[in-house]
């Protein structure tokens, strides 16, 4: 069986509150993009994870997908499998590849082995993977809160307009981004603000992590600028960084934007 793990922008991310637990409640409205990996998951004689593309580092047990496949089979009997992932969704870019590679590996386990879990058990699942996993079971536009787990469906379409999604090579480390952020209570509430024209969104729909990772890579803060000189009627930073996007009203040059701000790995 072959999936495309898709990745996600964050409309707005209002870091709320430092929880007990150790993690942060969160108010972010998830959107889809159509930017995919490639995971083929085959029923073999012996378990293993192969991989091309970008190169993800670190131990292949932290792989989100072979941590799906071990969290199931504490619960069901699986059968070994031979999993192969093509990297192309950028990491450390605050686009969530990693998150949809999880979740499309326990939609397909349950597919391919009718093991019948219910899309809440693989809500659940998903959850236990990584806080914005259980995002990408359905890849519907939803408000995150809690950790980002708790989701409600949005009703929120872009339809007409055109969106960059900017990728400069700064590897972001959740974790690190989430130190340095300063939690607070949010001056307007993010459903109220993304229900609202994109016209009015410049200067409320707010990403409280570009503070203090624009202070620590001044090239996030200034791709931001370059989308709006371009013509972008909203920009923002997507999750703890380093992707930026704007959203446009027209076709725009990506080669202007590239000439002026040189270093980054990849757009679309």
């Amino acid at each position: 069986m072959v999936s495309f793990p898709g990745c996600k922008i964050n409309l707005g991310l209002q870091v709320v509150s430092r929880r007990p637990d150790g993690y942060h409640n969160i108010n972010t409205c998830f959107f889809p993009l159509a930017w995919s990996d490639v995971l083929e998951i085959l029923p073999a004689p012996t378990f293993s994870f192969s991989q091309t593309g970008l190169t993800i580092p670190g131990d292949t047990d932290d792989n989100l997908c072979v941590k799906a496949y071990q969290l199931l089979k504490k619960d069901f009997k699986l059968p070994p499998i031979q999993m192969h992932l093509h990297k192309v969704v950028p990491l450390g870019a605050g686009l969530g590849g990693g998150s949809a590679d999880g979740a499309h590996t326990l939609m397909m386990l349950n597919k391919t082995f009718q093991l019948n879990i219910s899309n809440d058990q693989l809500l659940h699942y998903a959850s236990m993977l990584g806080s914005d996993c259980a995002f990408f079971i359905g890849s519907r536009p939803a408000l995150g809160t809690g950790r980002g787990e708790v989701l409600t469906d949005l009703d929120i379409s872009l339809k007409g307009y055109y969106l960059t999604v900017i990728v400069p090579a700064i590897h972001v480390a959740t974790a690190d981004a989430y130190r340095r952020v300063v939690p607070k209570e949010p001056a307007e509430a993010l459903r109220t603000i993304v229900s609202s024209p994109v016209t009015q969104w410049k200067t409320r729909l707010l990403n409280d992590f570009e503070p203090s990772m624009f202070q620590q890579h001044s090239a996030i803060g200034k791709l931001k600028a370059a989308l709006y000189d371009a013509g972008a009627i909203y920009a923002a930073m997507s999750g703890s960084g380093s992707a930026v996007y704007g959203i446009f009203t027209g076709s725009t040059s990506l080669e202007t934007i590239r000439g002026s701000m040189p270093g980054w790995s990849g757009w679309i």
